[in-house]
């Protein structure tokens, strides 16, 4: 069984989840429910990055020491992970003791093999607290980081253990041209690309007398800075410094947003040269939320609630949309209206109706038990069937989760066309038996394969569909068992199907 390690972005302690995260995690979380329908051991890791100036500020404004702030938010994030039903196999936080050992034992690895990549120098520049980063000149718009235009630069000037980056960038623009270390999407990898040829510059990688923070080692008086701490946690999670780490390690996939490219693909990849430890395969940045044309973001005010949003259409309602409506790769406006419409044309009018029309008529015309079917697989909806998970599975396999929540409801599309073209009604009416049987059995395949190609988009949805699908005297295996290998022969020919719910009801009023 192939592994599959995938990481999200570590998210940092200084506020509030919003809508912004919740893609990230929804996005991942889609991701590694699909590599398991396809057969791999995933390891899927997401966490908090608790230390660095903006945390400490927020826990002193909040009145609470910054240990007790951090573990106040982090709480809040895994509550709302939960509730968007994030399948994450690992938590992790930079305040652990593991991930104190980890950090501690990488910097030890590269004194070791390239010591004189570590050394000390002073270091004058502009420090962005929203991205935690010393900024560069092409990152500064007006006088303001491009991140963060309502946050003001700060002058900052220390001396400070240093990271010798310059040295790996061009073995780093070789490793993402020759697609060994794959940078995705395009556009994403071209800006990569331009940066790294413009030049790395050596960077401080310690704060002086600033206590929260990891201590640097063997130098009392230095924290380690947020984002080289922070950044090993993909490997802690593997088990790094603990032998057998390598069964985990390199990550398949991390996953982050567009804003912080430039850290996981020239600073990231670097460290580990140094540490000569073997480079993520891939890492994927995704785009942003934007609420009334703005991103979605703690550090901008353009805040939207998580849990309003949960609570409108539900869990499951949410990450659709987001994956659907907003996808993967692009920045993406929520609305509550466009929210509307993709809740009640296509979760309640196209899927869900296709479960309740169908499962109703094998109890109306076959008292709940799905006939054999006469003709086999040679039917027009079976031919549909066929090609929706090849087109399927080549979008998920190319990270297009919106292509893939777009084929999935395209085949209930489908399905719901080929009951009107059939009628199955007037087939009973007539006494077509073997035709009206052979209807049914298409329906109860489709509605199953349905089930399993929801999972990543809409996990409870798609529990909730299967079970429907399993009564006794044949009750299937467990939907986290069901592999996409095993659709194109799937046969329910004898199982008793229960009452459908209404799966999807009526849409609310928009919150004001």
């Amino acid at each position: 069984m192939p592994k599959f390690y995938l990481t999200t972005a570590i998210d940092y302690a200084n506020g509030e989840p919003h809508l912004g995260h919740a893609l990230e995690k929804i996005g991942a979380d889609c991701l590694a429910r699909y590599r398991r329908l396809c057969g791999d051991e995933v390891h899927f890791v997401m966490g908090m990055d608790e230390h660095g100036q903006k945390v400490a500020q927020s826990a002193e404004k909040g009145g609470l020491p910054p240990q007790a702030w951090v573990d106040r938010i982090a709480g809040r994030f895994q509550q709302t992970w939960r509730r968007l039903l994030c399948s994450n196999d690992d938590w992790i936080r930079t305040t652990e003791p593991r991930h104190r050992a980890a950090v501690a034992a990488f910097i030890g690895r590269i004194r070791a093999r390239n010591p004189d990549d570590i050394f000390i120098g002073d270091y004058e520049g502009l420090y962005c607290v929203g991205c935690e980063e010393f900024k560069q000149e092409s990152q500064i718009v007006d006088g303001r980081c491009v991140e963060h235009p309502t946050l003001e630069l700060v002058k900052t000037k220390e001396r400070n253990y240093f990271f010798r980056l310059s040295r790996y960038a061009r073995r780093i623009h070789e490793l993402i041209v020759s697609g060994e270390f794959r940078v995705e999407p395009e556009i994403r990898r071209n800006e990569v690309l331009r940066q790294i040829e413009a030049g790395l510059q050596d960077g401080s990688i310690s704060r002086a007398r600033f206590p929260w923070g990891l201590p640097f080692p063997d130098a009392p008086d230095h924290t380690v800075y947020v984002w080289f701490d922070a950044l090993i946690n993909y490997i802690t999670a593997a088990g790094f410094p603990e032998p057998g780490f390598e069964r985990l390690w390199p990550a398949d996939l991390h996953v982050i947003g567009k804003g912080i490219t430039r850290l996981h693909c020239a600073l990231w990849p670097a460290m580990l040269l140094s540490a000569e430890l073997p480079l993520p395969r891939m890492v994927w940045a995704h785009g942003y939320v934007q609420w009334g044309g703005a991103k979605v973001s703690k550090s901008s005010g353009g805040t939207l609630s998580v849990d309003e949003a949960i609570d409108y259409h539900g869990a499951d309602a949410l990450r659709y949309f987001l994956l659907r409506e907003v996808g993967f790769e692009n920045d993406g406006d929520f609305t509550w209206e466009r929210f509307d419409t993709r809740y009640g044309s296509e979760l309640a009018d196209t899927f869900g109706n296709l479960v309740k029309r169908s499962l109703d008529m094998i109890h109306r015309y076959r008292g709940g038990t799905v006939p054999g079917d006469p003709r086999g697989y040679r039917t027009p909806l079976e031919d549909a069937a066929q090609s929706a998970l090849a087109a399927y599975r080549r979008a998920m396999d190319g990270f297009r989760l919106e292509e893939g929540a777009a084929r999935w409801m395209e085949l209930a599309a489908r399905a719901n066309r080929y009951i009107e073209e059939t009628t199955p009604w007037n087939l009973a009416k007539q006494g077509h038996d073997a035709e009206l049987d052979s209807v049914l059995a298409n329906l109860a395949r489709t509605v199953a394969r349905l089930a399993v190609l929801a999972l990543p988009f809409v996990p409870a949805t798609a529990g909730s569909v299967w079970a429907l699908l399993g009564a006794a005297p044949q009750p299937p295996q467990p939907l986290d068992r069901a592999r996409l290998a095993d659709l194109a022969t799937l046969d329910l020919a004898g199982r008793h199907v229960q009452k459908p719910p209404i799966l999807f009801p009526k849409p609310k009023l928009a919150p004001a």
